[in-house]
């Protein structure tokens, strides 16, 4: 039988990725433990190369790269698969990337080029997927909401996600002199009006700007990294902060004429006319989330540049409408207005959340066209088809 060893961390698809694994007649073994330092962990590399001898392996598998997982599977000879969940994901601009054990898959199309560009070649294009087989057995069970709850659902437009209340951006914006201040806040209010349209942030670092935050921003990286301070800077402090200008300010205007529920672990006092139902369980409950709600919201984060994020398969896959921000890989999956709804601007999302709330026979009739696609060769066992072809 085929073996693979898998590196486990949290990540919300890992499961239903290592299903598809043992639907393809894989043996998976698992290990976990966790991980201060992405690049460099002797604990943790003894602990790996340990398994590695205990068995023969096709593979060692993690959702995202770990530079630390690829020098180990180098020094031992073993192929090593990595399939993104996140982008752009830091962890790659590190020396390790080019080892010839790597097979790298990175759900955005840009990413990819981006590090084609930089003489990456063990590194492929497949996006990401859903475990609808999984979610249909969740949602012949009997609903867990009431009657109420269910009719709430119903009447609602639905967000699931995080409003990014901690980021390291509110962190560290008190020691910004104003002049910073200033700059980065319209550069946020912009890219948060392009909804993925368009991305500023490339554009805004100079170099001038790059020395003063260096003065500020607390950056360090190993020898071996070749990440950069702009790069680090707008991916984890003014991409997380925009996904929160931007979510919160559409919930508000969203909610002026509708009802809104964010199912949140957020803190959400200063958006207090969306209803907050608290955070969801992944696999149990966000499914009936999704089928109930009359409309569910995706606002993708500006870090994901092209790509079609997980959220937009989940709810696909439990049979929900969806109005999402436009990605421009959807344009060779989906299309709009037919199994999707997507926008490009906030007036674009308010005219057609108040459309698709007004017409329940439409929006019902793209949901269905929607989990139909889906369930037409988007699950993870044909992403993991396709992987395993591509090795």
């Amino acid at each position: 039988m085929k073996k693979i060893l898998i590196y486990r961390w949290k990540a919300y698809n890992y499961d239903d990725v290592i299903a598809a694994f043992q639907k393809l007649g894989f043996e998976t073994e698992i290990i976990r433990q966790r991980l201060d330092s992405y690049d460099v962990n002797e604990e943790f590399a003894e602990l790996l190369r340990g398994e590695i001898k205990k068995d023969t392996y096709d593979f060692v598998f993690t959702i995202n790269y770990f530079p630390v997982v690829s020098d180990v599977c180098q020094e031992m000879g073993l192929c090593y698969v990595s399939y993104s969940c996140d982008a752009p994901l830091i962890s790659m601009y590190h020396e390790s990337v080019f080892n010839d054990v790597n097979r790298i898959f990175l759900f955005d199309a840009d990413s990819v080029g981006r590090f084609r560009a930089l003489g990456v070649k063990n590194v492929e294009y497949l996006p990401l997927g859903v475990d609808y087989e999984r979610i249909d057995k969740q949602l012949s069970l009997p609903s867990p909401y009431d009657s109420q709850m269910t009719e709430l659902l119903h009447n609602s437009l639905t967000f699931v996600g995080s409003l990014y209340e901690k980021n390291s951006y509110d962190r560290i914006s008190r020691d910004l002199p104003d002049y910073l201040k200033g700059y980065f806040s319209c550069a946020m209010q912009l890219e948060a009006s392009k909804f993925g349209t368009e991305h500023i942030f490339d554009d805004i670092m100079t170099s001038d700007i790059a020395e003063q935050l260096m003065e500020i921003f607390p950056f360090s990286k190993s020898d071996r990294s070749f990440s950069t301070l702009p790069f680090v800077f707008e991916t984890t402090s003014l991409g997380f902060k925009t996904a929160q200008i931007q979510r919160k300010r559409e919930l508000i205007e969203l909610s002026k004429t509708h009802s809104v529920c964010a199912f949140t672990e957020s803190d959400t006092e200063d958006v207090f006319s969306v209803k907050n139902m608290g955070g969801v369980d992944y696999r149990v409950m966000m499914p009936w989330v999704f089928k109930e709600s009359a409309v569910n919201l995706n606002f993708t984060i500006p870090n994901i540049r092209t790509g079609i994020p997980l959220r937009v398969w989940d709810v696909l896959g439990a049979g929900g409408f969806l109005l999402t921000n436009h990605q421009s890989e959807m344009d060779f999956i989906f299309k709009e207005g037919e199994n999707i709804a997507w926008f490009d601007s906030e007036d674009e999302l308010l005219d057609k959340a108040s459309y698709y709330m007004k017409h329940e026979d439409e929006r019902q009739g793209i949901a269905e066209k929607g989990a139909a696609l889906v369930h037409g060769g988007h699950s993870f066992v044909d992403r993991i088809n396709m992987l395993l072809e591509k090795l």
